[in-house]
């Protein structure tokens, strides 16, 4: 059996960033909305994402603003995490696993604790996408001489999940049904 001291240290898995994101589609008062439900979670400085082509069933066109997102780092990702992870009773879906990392979904913001109710804001979900990383992971986008990761230091879907199992304490759910039988 391995104990903590002869453990490679190069193959434990840290949290590197975790992304909440907002898609409010074409109205900009939906954006304005999601921006300022970003800004009163996290506290910090939020951006608008665009769209890239034109869809015209979607009365949408290259520059429109359609969403929010944040990126968190460091101490403040850890804390705002865990308030997500209260919000949805520490259960992920085991397909919501990937690799370097996982993704849930929160129905409504006032699950997470410490958020107020809003009327300005109203009813709103959100996205959070965690990414994880191991120590040697920043040759892969450094400027100067970049390398790939080796297949045997990439993090695959079962090490996020035994990740997220250990140090989170996130349960993993199997996948429902789609369809139940009416019968």
């Amino acid at each position: 059996m391995e104990t903590e001291i002869t453990k490679n240290k190069m193959r434990t898995i840290k949290i590197d960033k975790v992304t909440l994101n907002i898609g409010a589609g074409a109205i900009s008062d939906n954006v304005d909305k999601a921006v300022a439900l970003l800004k009163n979670i996290t506290g910090e400085k939020i951006v608008k994402t665009k769209a890239k082509r034109r869809v015209a069933t979607w009365k949408l066109r290259p520059g429109l603003p359609i969403g929010a997102k944040v990126t968190l780092r460091g101490k403040k990702a850890s804390e705002v995490l865990d308030r997500l992870l209260q919000a949805i009773n520490y259960e992920i879906y085991k397909g919501s696993f990937t690799e370097n990392g996982f993704s849930f979904g929160v129905k409504e913001y006032i699950d997470i604790p410490e958020v107020k109710y809003d009327p300005k804001i109203g009813i709103i979900g959100l996205q959070a996408i965690v990414t994880l990383k191991r120590p040697g992971f920043r040759i892969k986008n450094r400027k100067l001489r970049k390398k790939k990761i080796a297949p045997a230091h990439k993090i695959t879907a079962e090490d996020s999940m035994s990740f997220a199992q250990k140090k989170l304490g996130i349960k993993i759910k199997e996948k429902k049904e789609k369809w139940s039988m009416m019968y």
